[in-house]
């Protein structure tokens, strides 16, 4: 692999905060989540006018923020451009790596926020959690985060406590939509 000069020289790039900041190639789990929401939206959108989008769109927020989320949903089709996406998507989602938490913790999410996007999902694969804020219009407000519970876990818990255990959610924008945590998760490596 060393010899490949195409692994070596190409990268992708964000801007953020007006700093070309280079993208590290993301791990296998990180493409398995990516693949697995995207799925679960692509099947649920054919037909209908959101579009969804996996790694590699360009998103043009401000002169100083051209950000490639992981995963988004565009339902208004005159923000898609052919260089790009031109404006807030309806839905972002970044999955988190230790290069990446920090910007999608900070200043990606205040630029998302401030740019009118309406649901911005944080995805922990090594927390197998799905972290959501909700647009009130003005700012994010956290909404809720929803965690996949390890076999040993929901060994622990009374009967009750297992029934009460969260294993969908909703998207602010489809509201016949469940969406599973483990549909999320789906083959991850351990």
């Amino acid at each position: 692999m060393d010899d490949n000069l195409a692994h070596k020289y190409e990268y992708r790039k964000e801007l953020i905060g007006g700093k070309i900041v280079a993208m590290s190639p993301a791990a296998s789990n990180h493409n398995r989540i990516a693949g697995n929401i995207f799925g679960i939206f692509w099947s649920y959108l054919r037909g209908k006018p959101c579009v969804p989008y996996g790694d590699g769109e360009l998103v043009y927020l401000t002169a100083e923020d051209t950000f490639i989320p992981d995963f988004m949903i565009v339902c208004d089709r005159n923000k898609i451009k052919h260089d790009g996406i031109h404006g807030a998507p309806d839905l972002v989602v970044e999955i988190l790596s230790p290069s990446t938490a920090k910007n999608d913790r900070g200043h990606k999410k205040s630029i998302y926020e401030k740019s009118g996007v309406q649901e911005y999902w944080i995805v922990s694969p090594s927390e197998k959690s799905v972290e959501i804020y909700r647009s009130n219009g003005n700012e994010f407000v956290f909404h809720d985060v929803y965690s996949v519970y390890a076999d040993w876990m929901l060994e622990q818990i009374s009967e009750a406590e297992r029934a009460a255990v969260v294993t969908q959610f909703k998207c602010c924008l489809f509201d016949d939509l469940d969406i599973s945590l483990n549909d999320i998760f789906y083959d991850i490596l351990p």
